[in-house]
């Protein structure tokens, strides 16, 4: 596709009807959610205490099912499920925990709220998961644990992060949030580390009616302490009175059945969708491999993509205009493709430990995540649209309008080099 940009009054190269918009639509609720939900609607017990319990335990058993673990407790959010995984790990105040330097801010949160202290680390420069080499070094005397944060849904170098964490004794942690049907050399995410965390968002893979979460283990010790700590430190019976004996002091972080019965429905569909949306991201991905100095995320033949989020680093040297500023550029690269319809945007703006509630802890200073703050500088995502594996037709129109921008690059380069004189 060639033409005047529309960012200069050309026309869109996406323009989407009502029926695109359908199709691209997130979550895709069908009679199967609207019939679960409406079942609990009229049956009643609509928390996990008393009769709701019965379909989150569903939910429970069909996800630790899927994922191939033994255990999985059913929690409020993403957050809360890394919480009470490090909460059920009973790590001493002031323990570490090695985060990688890009991530969501629950990866540091987390931890923080429990009183652990997050140490971070470097990138992969085209996985965007933390660096096992990065990792190791920035273990100290008081790191008790690894957090493998499988970000946009590609798994981490895991077998060098497990062997890490046995030759120091560290619990290793799976942040899982962007990761459902991710697989790593045989396994789903969610069975790679100790413990896993998962997200059920309305904008994830798996998702529910609004917030919720999932914790996977094989730790039968680990899995009963998640429980405790989900609903005030008690055991609550699967029938008969509540006893209200709170073991150990903890809050309120149970999963409504609401919110379980229509993540059911997802889950059945989980499999198809998964397949469908790889099929269209690599068809995408195949019509952009030839754009030069665009970098498409590195996968790897021993692992399974969730495609959770699709990031896109740009290589000025590559497309011949080393001279401009990687930043310039790709701001007016996201310029130009939001004006042909194409809704990239960055995702996450800062370094991790450089947010404003981080920084202050461990005296952050650029240069010290030379990866991670590249990648922040030079990548734009794509969020949302690729979710629903109808979307299909839509990305290749997307993949036009790459192209036609590209088409521009010296007219782009020019821009960007007045940005920054």
């Amino acid at each position: 596709m060639s033409g005047r940009l529309a960012m200069f009054g050309g026309s869109r190269a996406v323009v989407l009807d009502d029926g695109d918009r359908a199709r691209l639509a997130w979550p895709v609720v069908t009679e199967a959610e609207r019939s679960a939900v409406l079942a609990v609607l009229d049956r009643g017990g609509f928390t996990s205490v008393g009769s709701g319990g019965a379909v989150v335990r569903r939910l429970e058993s069909g996800w630790a099912e899927f994922t191939g673990t033994r255990h999985c407790a059913a929690v409020a959010s993403g957050t809360a499920a890394l919480e009470l995984a490090l909460a059920a790990a009973d790590l001493e105040p002031g323990a570490q925990i090695v985060v990688p330097a890009l991530s969501f801010v629950a990866s540091a949160f987390a931890p923080l709220r429990q009183r652990v202290e997050p140490v971070f680390a470097d990138i992969g420069p085209r996985t965007f998961t933390l660096d096992p080499a990065a990792a190791a070094a920035a273990i100290t005397p008081r790191t008790r644990a690894l957090m493998a944060v499988h970000l946009h849904g590609l798994p981490c170098e895991m077998d060098e992060l497990r062997e890490l964490a046995a030759r120091h004794e560290l619990l290793l942690v799976e942040d899982a949030a962007q990761a459902h049907a991710a697989g790593y050399r045989g396994r789903q995410a969610g069975a790679l580390g100790d413990i896993a965390a998962f997200s059920l968002n309305v904008s994830k893979n798996l998702p529910t009616a609004g917030e919720g979460g999932l914790v996977t283990t094989d730790d039968a010790a680990l899995h009963d302490r998640v429980v405790l700590h989900r609903q005030f430190g008690e055991r609550i019976p699967d029938r008969g009175p509540r006893g209200y004996v709170s073991e150990v002091v903890a809050g309120n972080a149970k999963l409504g059945a609401l919110q379980a019965a229509f993540t059911l429905g997802q889950l059945a569909a989980l499999p198809e969708r998964a397949a469908g949306r790889d099929r269209n991201i690599r068809a995408l991905l195949s019509q952009l491999s030839e754009l030069p100095g665009l970098l498409s995320p590195q996968t790897g033949e021993d692992r399974r993509h969730a495609w959770h989020m699709l990031r896109f680093r740009f290589d000025v040297g590559a497309m011949g205009h080393p001279e401009v500023a990687p930043g310039a550029m790709r701001a007016v690269l996201e310029r130009a493709l939001r004006a042909e319809g194409v809704p990239v945007r960055r995702y996450q703006c800062l370094p991790l430990p450089a947010q404003p509630a981080l920084a202050g802890r461990e005296g952050y200073r650029t240069g010290r995540y030379p990866v991670t703050e590249a990648v922040l500088e030079d990548s734009l995502t794509l969020q949302g649209w690729h979710l629903n594996p109808a979307g299909g037709q839509v990305l290749l129109r997307c993949a036009e309008a790459f192209h036609k921008v590209w088409g521009q690059l010296d007219l782009l380069a020019s821009l960007a080099r007045q940005e920054v004189a």
